[in-house]
């Protein structure tokens, strides 16, 4: 079965640096932990993503169309078609006196959050402060190893997608079917009517056999 635009399709996946196959990113939990990078907080397990809709980098997105479902490969990205070129002008220099405001002693490696901008700390010296502001993984050109699993026709199974998409997690809301091909999504906290038609917009542009979706704060704005 060739996977085309729109389809939705639940994937398995192992990101590694070219250079020296180390695994930077996996969906596989157990993997993770055997290899050391699994991560607290992270939600391992297979992701359904929406075929041409970018859920996944556009090299990866691209990749998918006319796969066959159950196929396993490999594809190789350049650092541009990854996490893009190093820029040298995303490294700057700060005073530490920034820092000390904050109670905060500066050291390489630290992760740091400056004016809504994340950035890894190079170097200390001489009351100043170098951070690069640049994706970790820019510059780096990256492999994938990717497993198709499946396409996923359930309409609920689609919803929880979508919802997924916005980077909700599945505990912050909840799917209903009202009636055939008819849905609720209650969202476990506030949001603004604006944006509940936003997604209910796209729900219905992404999922062409739902009959109707309503989206519900179970808070008031």
């Amino acid at each position: 079965m060739k996977i085309k635009k729109k389809d939705f399709v639940e994937i398995e996946y192992i990101g590694m640096l070219k250079e020296n196959n180390k695994i930077f990113d996996l969906t596989d939990e157990k993997l993770a932990k055997k290899e050391g990078v699994y991560i607290e907080n992270i939600e391992y397990g297979p992701v359904v993503v929406c075929v041409g809709e970018k859920n996944v980098l556009k090299k990866i997105d691209e990749s998918l169309e006319g796969k066959d479902v159950g196929e396993h490969y490999k594809i190789e990205l350049t650092s541009e078609e990854g996490f893009g070129k190093r820029d040298p002008k995303l490294i700057k220099l700060v005073s530490a006196g920034v820092f000390k405001k904050s109670d905060l002693r500066p050291v390489p490696g630290l992760r740091v959050n400056i004016e809504n901008m994340v950035g890894i700390i190079r170097t200390v010296s001489g009351g100043r402060v170098s951070i690069d502001f640049n994706h970790p993984l820019s510059g780096k050109e990256l492999i994938y190893d990717i497993n198709i699993l499946k396409k996923v026709d359930d309409i609920k199974e689609k919803i929880k997608a979508c919802m997924k998409f916005t980077g909700l997690k599945e505990d912050l809301f909840e799917i209903k079917e009202k009636e055939d091909k008819k849905f609720e999504v209650i969202i476990k906290h506030t949001i603004p009517n604006m944006l509940k038609k936003t997604f209910e917009s796209k729900i219905r542009e992404l999922i062409l056999d739902i009959k109707e979706i309503d989206i519900k704060s179970s808070k008031k704005e």
